[in-house]
């Protein structure tokens, strides 16, 4: 499954091509599913561009996206700098309308434990976010765990063989307990196409798009969320086969 992550915290100075509005979400979500992404990761924005978990943007995102693509899934991130922040997050997510197919939620966090809880009952998928080793032990251990949608490796290491490190000692943890949740591989900029390539390798899933960096496979600067995914649609076509070195990148 290849994932498309939207916007996350980035700005239009990063890239222009950036989607806050509902409109601008819903374009982009229409794009890159013809690209050949299977989900979508947004991050909902106020009117003032700042990311949000208010049920009524949330609502107004969520409608516009299912509108243009319906049936696909679509996830958003529950990360603790989102407004209102903090603790506040619980009492959003506790009051949306519209819910997303599920929601990202990364264990480095105090309050993780109860916003998984709240997440599940709530009937919405939780993509249990582990940046690291400690991380996996600790979701290891919460009994809501085998509950939720899938592992989120999520390297931030920008050296690749630190990286690949990080990210190998995370699946072991989740071996020994034995949680069998399908696993979804990422990294971000430097490391973004090491980690999806990597995660093709071992068959697992994958995410691509311009909250984990704006690059191609060769460097260059892509034109927007959709050049990102047809090279991550087309890498998973022949990465299996290839060498790191030998992956071709598609045009545009």
């Amino acid at each position: 499954m290849l994932q498309a992550c939207l916007n996350g915290s980035r700005d239009k100075a990063f890239h222009a091509d950036t989607p806050f509005t509902p409109a601008e979400l819903a374009f982009q979500a229409e794009m890159v599913v013809a690209a050949g992404a299977g989900e979508l990761h947004v991050h909902p924005r106020d009117a003032s561009g700042a990311e949000t978990l208010d049920p009524a943007d949330v609502a107004a995102a969520l409608a516009a996206i299912r509108a243009r693509v319906p049936g696909v899934p679509v996830g958003l991130s529950t990360h603790g700098g989102i407004a209102p922040g903090g603790r506040g997050r619980l009492d959003a997510v506790a009051a949306w309308t519209e819910r997303p197919d599920y929601v990202s939620v990364n264990l480095i966090e105090d309050d993780a434990p109860e916003m998984i809880a709240l997440a599940l009952e709530r009937g919405i998928g939780v993509e249990a976010g582990l940046w690291s080793v400690a991380d996996a032990e600790r979701f290891v251990k919460l009994a809501e765990a085998p509950k939720c949608l899938r592992v989120l490796i999520e390297i931030n290491e920008q050296d690749e063989a630190e990286g690949l490190a990080v990210a190998a000692g995370i699946r072991t943890v989740l071996a020994r307990a034995s949680l069998d949740l399908p696993i979804l591989q990422h990294g971000l900029d430097a490391t973004v196409w090491p980690l999806y390539r990597d995660a093709l390798l071992r068959g697992l899933d994958g995410r691509i798009g311009l909250e984990d960096g704006k690059h191609l496979p060769n460097g260059d600067e892509a034109a927007g969320n959709a050049a990102l995914i047809k090279a991550a649609f087309l890498m998973s076509r022949v990465a299996p086969n290839l060498a790191p070195e030998a992956t071709p990148t598609p045009p545009g």
